[in-house]
Order: structure tokens, then C-alpha cells, then sequence
């Protein structure tokens, strides 16, 4: 069994209105259930906006500090659940119902 990472890139800015996102997110907790129930999920988190990140770099003996995400855009990463899979097929119908119930883009991409 693999373990597959399940990347929710979501576009910048402010947060859909409580009446968009509830459905959402009660959508992606019905699909948590069914991958614990499967055995697939591993785990989950939500990320705090790209414009929180602070990016390091570390050259010639000393780390240099950045306000802001590692590369601009108008989508970041939002969040990402790790999954038990048996193949790159299996991981990817994760993915699908993913991107259906969180209405985004989903990367799907095996853990080395």
C-alpha cells in the first residue's frame, strides 16, 4: 500500500460566504468518513492563507527570511489529506471525489 498526498489548491483572496462553504465542507467531512471507513485516510489539515507563509532560505552561513508565499498566484495551496492507496488508480478516484465535494483542483501525487 502507498501512501498518495491529496493537494486542495483553492483561489486567493476571502473565504466563499457561510451559505457556499457549509455545503462544502460538510461534503469533504461525508468523504473524510467514507476514507476512514475505508481505510484510506491517513490524515488531513487546512492551511492558513498563502499570505501568511513566511518562506526560508539559507545561503552562505545565513538564513534569509521572506513575508509571503514561496511563489505568487492567483490559487495556493489550501489544504491536503494523506491516503493509503493501493495503486495511482485507486488514489485518483480519492482524488475525483475530492475535487468534487471541495469544488477545486486536486493534486494527486505518490509520497516518495
Amino acid at each position: 500500500m502507498r501512501q498518495y498526498l491529496l493537494s486542495v489548491y483553492q483561489p486567493d483572496g476571502e473565504p466563499p460566504p457561510p451559505e457556499v462553504l457549509a455545503p462544502i465542507m460538510a461534503d469533504l467531512g461525508v468523504l473524510a468518513e467514507e476514507m476512514k471507513a475505508a481505510g484510506a485516510w491517513v490524515f488531513s489539515v487546512g492551511l492558513r492563507p498563502a499570505s501568511s507563509a513566511t518562506v526560508v532560505r539559507y545561503r552562505d552561513g545565513e538564513a534569509l527570511l521572506t513575508d509571503g508565499p514561496f511563489t505568487e498566484g492567483k490559487e495556493h495551496l489550501g489544504g491536503f489529506t494523506v491516503i493509503n492507496a493501493p495503486d495511482l488508480d485507486a488514489a485518483l478516484e480519492w482524488g475525483v471525489r475530492m475535487s468534487r465535494a471541495a469544488t477545486l483542483p486536486v493534486e494527486v501525487r505518490p509520497l516518495a
